[in-house]
């Protein structure tokens, strides 16, 4: 099969990898233009770009795919089929029905369940006990393609979204793997998806990442670990007439009652009341140091039992 390969952060890389390792031939691979990173600022090639320039496959990077020209590019590579996993452009209708076979997206939800741009995210967030991972033939709309191959994967109490995402990104590679060759095979069956249980994964917000302990622990805790490592959950707490934010990478939900957002007396790491129930605050990182249990965070930073947290 010849295949072109639209992706663009680290979760879409173990898929090609595996692609790349395969009998197929992978042609070309699309990706997001480099971006300014880094303290130099300087431009970055994305992590599946950096992949494919390491092995040697020849690179595209257009900020839309909605001109003649890209559009005729992307039809003269002559592809049986593309693979879109976080490419992070819409594929027009030219590009959609340019591959022989057409083109086909991992998401890592249990769809119709979280279409859009953060699924593992918002799943945590929302208490889900459940996900999973899906290839599915693309059409015109927002995540709504036929389903081909799913599977299911359980979401611990404690994980966060970093480690969701990258058992998902694992498993998805095989998926995607064993969806080529039923491609190849014509063996490939389409499900339609039901209109029953849509829900939108919409793009994480800024404001989205302050925690609100006025919420239940369970809530708070799903929060935190829904956006851990990245962007992190955050607090402020005032301290020698400054406010400092704090982020929590990891919490566990406790017995405790007090206030909402009133640290508790701990022992050892910091103790937080909600609603209902309070947090104990597992992995912090303060601005500009590095991730640290609560126990060590609490050697540095003093926090008096009866403190209220922003």
């Amino acid at each position: 099969m010849r295949i072109v390969f639209m992706g663009t952060p680290d979760f879409s890389v173990p898929s090609l990898s595996k692609i790349h390792n395969s009998a197929h031939e992978v042609v070309a691979v699309y990706s997001q233009p480099p971006r300014r990173a880094g303290r130099g600022m300087g431009e970055r090639k994305s992590p599946v770009h950096a992949f494919a320039h390491e092995a040697g496959i020849p690179v595209f990077t257009p900020k839309s795919l909605r001109s003649v020209a890209d559009q005729q590019t992307f039809t003269s590579h002559g592809v049986d089929v593309a693979i879109v996993i976080a490419y992070g452009l819409i594929l027009p209708k030219p590009i959609l029905e340019a591959p022989r076979w057409g083109c086909f997206n991992l998401h890592a939800s249990k769809l119709p369940r979280w279409r859009g741009a953060a699924p593992i995210q918002r799943a945590i967030m929302a208490g889900d006990k459940e996900t999973a991972i899906m290839v599915m033939h693309m059409d015109e709309g927002l995540d709504t393609g036929p389903v081909c191959l799913a599977e299911a994967m359980a979401i611990a109490p404690e994980m966060t979204a970093g480690e969701l995402h990258d058992a998902l990104s694992i498993k998805g590679a095989d998926l995607v793997l064993r969806a080529i060759e039923a491609i190849e095979g014509q063996t490939i069956t389409e499900t339609p998806q039901t209109d029953e249980g849509v829900t939108y994964a919409a793009k994480i917000e800024k404001n989205e990442s302050k925690i609100d302990f006025s919420r239940d622990a369970r809530d708070v805790h799903d929060h935190i670990r829904g956006l851990s490592p990245f962007p992190g959950a955050w607090f402020e707490v005032k301290r020698n007439g400054k406010s400092e934010r704090i982020k929590v990478l990891r919490s566990k939900i406790i017995n405790g009652h007090g206030p909402a957002g009133e640290v508790l007396p701990m022992e050892p790491a910091p103790v937080v009341s909600c609603a209902k129930g309070a947090i104990h605050l597992e992995r912090v990182q303060r601005a500009g140091k590095r991730p640290a249990s609560g126990e060590e965070f609490l050697r540095g930073f003093k926090m008096e039992t009866g403190t209220i947290l922003l």
